[in-house]
């Protein structure tokens, strides 16, 4: 499968940027254009998100091969991968398969292992939101935050409609396909063999996404790991501390 990729410079080495769940390469636009001033950076959205093709399931295998075909599309022998939350796991299961792909990887809030459910306010609030009764951005936000009471998250989600000519909205998501197979999301990674290039798993101070309970499995599938942790920072580490997050990226990278 051929993923939405925008391109945002040619400077250096390769650098593929994988977004999480809900989101798309936009919501990386800053970083990448901060990182395009050395590396030539690359912005997907996976399946079932932004611009890329709707397909009817969802699994890190089938997320990683859109990844390894849009590469060849593309003519990138390889690269350094960033991936965050979903993306994290889609680019930790390109390495394991077809690790000649990656070069380095950073790996942001997120473990290889299996979570249990944690989204199910966010699909109650979207599913309750009928975009067909919607007339704007506020209504849609009022009915969402029901559910949801940071606004921050709301903004995020609601970053997904899409309005057309007429003034209809409607999803730039999958959203029935997304909950359908988020089972598969939440699940560990296996593999037959460990990844052995340089990893650097950056995790947020106030997030629980990666536990030291969770160290020994990470070190089982990536033994060059290094770990770096931003305080003052959540799950979306790279959008509450975009400058140490910077950092220490171009650091691990160069």
């Amino acid at each position: 499968m051929d993923l939405f990729c925008k391109r945002y410079s040619d400077a250096g080495d390769p650098v593929i940027i994988l977004h999480g769940l809900f989101g798309n390469q936009g919501n990386w636009s800053q970083h990448a254009k901060i990182f395009a001033n050395t590396f030539s950076v690359y912005g997907l959205d996976q399946r079932n998100h932004g611009r890329s093709d709707w397909q009817n399931s969802m699994s890190y295998a089938e997320m990683a091969n859109d990844v390894r075909e849009t590469m060849k599309i593309h003519e990138i022998a390889n690269a350094h991968f960033i991936g965050h939350s979903m993306g994290g796991k889609t680019a930790m299961q390109l390495a394991l398969t077809w690790p000649h792909l990656v070069n380095k990887l950073v790996i942001v809030d997120i473990a290889p292992v299996t979570y249990k459910p944690h989204h199910n306010e966010i699909f109650a609030g979207l599913n309750e939101l009928n975009l067909d009764m919607v007339d704007s951005r506020s209504d849609a936000d009022e009915i969402l935050s029901e559910h949801l009471t940071e606004k921050s998250v709301r903004d995020f989600l609601l970053a997904n409609m899409l309005k057309d000519e007429e003034g209809n909205y409607s999803w730039r998501m999958n959203l029935d396909v997304i909950q359908k197979d988020y089972p598969k999301l939440i699940e560990g990674l296996v593999a037959e063999k460990p990844f052995t290039k340089d990893v650097l798993f950056v995790r947020g101070g106030n997030s629980d996404y990666v536990l030291p309970a969770y160290e020994k499995e990470i070190l089982s599938l990536f033994p060059k790991v290094e770990f770096q942790t931003i305080e003052g920072a959540g799950h979306w580490v790279h959008a509450e501390q975009p400058e140490f997050f910077q950092a220490a990226v171009h650091q691990f990278l160069k």
